[in-house]
């Protein structure tokens, strides 16, 4: 199941369990997973980019692992909105992995995304080298983290 409703997304998800976020770029895709309450974002790697049944053969692997439940992606929308080839390459990407697992998948906006990370590890004092390492599983921790808030919302509003 792939989903833009992230209201529709909670409901396929089991009651508790870790769920992954991902920041697909060309060259790499960042990884982060939640603890199994789905409070907080831990950014854990990036993965290097060769072809789709390598980068999703590792990406399960790491999903397997961590018995994640749920993966949410983030769509690269552009600033008015609108979606670009990069956000139609994202959609091709949730299309194809979803054949290999049974894992709900949602959609979340990163716009800024990789602004807010890149912000982040230089108010942390980052060298340049290590963000070049670790951008993008940071970038996909802030995606996962604005998902997460926004199902802790949605539950507060269907439990309160």
């Amino acid at each position: 199941m792939i989903t833009d409703d992230l209201a529709e997304f909670a409901e396929a998800l089991p009651r508790f369990g870790a769920v992954a976020g991902l920041d697909l770029g060309t060259k790499t895709i960042g990884v982060a997973v939640s603890d199994t309450m789905r409070g907080v974002a831990s950014p854990i790697e990036t993965v290097r980019r060769k072809k789709f049944s390598l980068d999703a053969a590792a990406l399960l692997t790491i999903l397997e692992a961590r018995q994640v439940s749920g993966i949410i992606l983030g769509l690269p929308r552009n600033m008015d909105g609108s979606e670009g080839p990069r956000a139609q390459s994202t959609r091709a990407f949730a299309r194809n992995l979803s054949a290999l697992t049974p894992l709900p998948m949602g959609f979340w906006d990163e716009r800024l995304s990789t602004v807010a990370a890149e912000r982040a590890l230089l108010e942390a004092d980052t060298s340049r080298r290590r963000r070049a390492e670790v951008i993008d599983h940071v970038a996909a921790g802030f995606i996962l983290q604005g998902a997460l808030d926004r199902l802790r919302h949605l539950q507060g509003d269907a439990h309160g």
